[in-house]
């Protein structure tokens, strides 16, 4: 079964523990989110249960969410906040 937002390429893999760690940080905020169809989320979550480099990213990710929420929206000068957009939209994508 090939995942839609698989970018691998060659034959899918059968099950779906072979979820790759590169998927899921590919589809985390999805999951984070609770977007993901049940089957994606299911995946998710067998491959959370055997990787702990995954459910560390994961643990990072909403400990990040949970700490910028609650930094205020003016908190940043404009000026700082137009430099690091700037950046993020510069950054090269693999």
């Amino acid at each position: 079964m090939r995942w839609p937002w698989s970018r691998r390429s060659g034959p899918p893999k059968s099950q779906p523990e072979d979820i790759s760690c590169r998927e899921i940080v590919q589809i985390v905020n999805d999951y984070v989110e609770g977007v993901l169809p049940v089957g994606e989320r299911e995946a998710v979550e067998l491959h959370l249960n055997l990787c702990d480099g995954c459910t560390d990213y994961l643990r990072q990710l909403r400990l990040s969410i949970a700490l910028t929420g609650e930094v205020p929206a003016d908190a940043l000068p404009s000026e700082l906040e137009e430099e690091l957009c700037l950046a993020f939209r510069s950054l090269q994508r693999p």
